[in-house]
């Protein structure tokens, strides 16, 4: 299992899904996926992300509801999660 990380963007992103009254299990049990290493189901729409987000990947946790990731051999960084205007809005 990976070691699990976050931002402190990303803990904001998530109290601000929570009061949207965002399912936060859903969240969960994808996080737990990505730390065991499992490849996610094609309904997330697992890529990577390019420009300034690379490295990162994201995948849909809804239609619009994103996590934003980033991984490598022995840990996983949770960057930030929200919806798309929430995350790459200029």
């Amino acid at each position: 299992m990976k070691k699990v990380s976050q931002t402190r963007q990303f803990s904001r992103d998530v109290k601000r899904m929570r009061k949207r009254g965002k399912n936060l299990e859903k969240h969960r049990e994808i996080v737990k996926l990505l730390a065991e290493g499992t490849s996610l189901p094609s309904t997330y729409r697992d890529h990577p992300l390019t420009g300034p987000w690379q490295p990162s990947r994201d995948c849909h946790i809804e239609a619009d509801w994103i996590l934003i990731y980033t991984t490598d051999k022995g840990s996983l960084r949770l960057e930030r999660t929200g919806t798309h205007s929430d995350l790459f809005k200029k």
